[in-house]
């Protein structure tokens, strides 16, 4: 019972914070660590993805499906939004290929708390210009192949714990002068791919591992179920929030929160 317990807290961790700027995987490695939830290979941490990923896909369904329509009848606004899609993901699957190996050195608090600060520097800095009563209208058809690039390199980034997918995606859509709408659409359409292909991945390959996790497959349904309730929710709020206000706040968060990680490490909590 603990571990379905501990697993819907972790579900509920992943779904608030994977599509907002803060880093879910550096909230998940200090979640983990605080009540004693031992992830063979973060393969829970992976895996529960699916569920945030689902939200997304349910949120933009009747888009994804007229896209999907469009492509078929050779469309151009619908050729062009799959073809950034595919070369903004290219960059971030072959970085996780290549480091997939040495990720176990790099999954640490102190490397999580350094990389929020980084990470909330590097957004309060990028995130200046003012609102603008006209940014809520989103542009994808407007982004280009080298503005995906681009996004893509920034979004491979976020390999590395605590930098945050979303908000290396969203800081490299603002420097590449997307609006902050358009920036935040396109990362959270740009996470389906990757996170669909990074949850398969850890799936096939520690497939006979699943069973050993805290709870076994039952943890994973439930973190799963509850990451997609909680993202759901997220991603319906931030879309709101990003038409009216910038990133500040969660540039101030990151911050605060490395620091308050690094004082639980200092103090042996972590």
């Amino acid at each position: 019972m603990l571990h379905l317990l501990q697993a819907l807290i972790l579900g509920i961790v992943e779904g608030i914070t994977e599509f907002l700027p803060i880093s879910s995987t550096g909230h998940l490695i200090v979640a983990e660590k605080g009540i004693g939830f031992h992830d063979n290979h973060d393969i829970f941490t992976v895996v529960i993805q699916l569920g945030a990923i689902t939200a997304v896909v349910w949120y933009y369904r009747r888009d994804l499906i007229n896209k999907t329509i469009g492509l078929f009848r050779q469309d151009k606004t619908a050729l062009n939004f799959w073809k950034i899609l595919v070369v903004g993901t290219i960059p971030a699957g072959l970085f996780g290929l290549a480091l997939d190996s040495s990720m176990n050195r790099i999954t640490t608090p102190t490397v999580v708390a350094s990389t929020l600060i980084l990470g909330g520097i590097v957004l309060w800095i990028v995130d200046r210009k003012p609102v603008s009563k006209t940014e809520a209208v989103v542009e994808l058809e407007n982004i280009s192949t080298k503005q995906a690039v681009l996004i893509g390199l920034g979004q491979s980034v976020a390999i590395i714990p605590g930098i945050s997918r979303s908000g290396a995606t969203i800081v490299s859509g603002l420097a590449t002068k997307l609006n902050r709408p358009t920036a935040t659409a396109f990362a959270f359409y740009l996470s389906i791919p990757v996170m669909v292909v990074a949850s398969g991945y850890k799936i096939v390959k520690y497939n006979a591992e699943i069973s050993a996790l805290p709870g076994g497959f039952l943890s994973l349904a439930v973190g799963i179920i509850a990451a997609f309730i909680t993202a759901l929710f997220a991603v319906t709020w931030l879309l709101h929030y990003v038409a009216h206000h910038n990133f500040k706040s969660f540039a101030y968060y990151r911050i605060a929160a490395g620091i308050v990680v690094f004082i639980l490490i200092a103090t042996n909590y972590l």
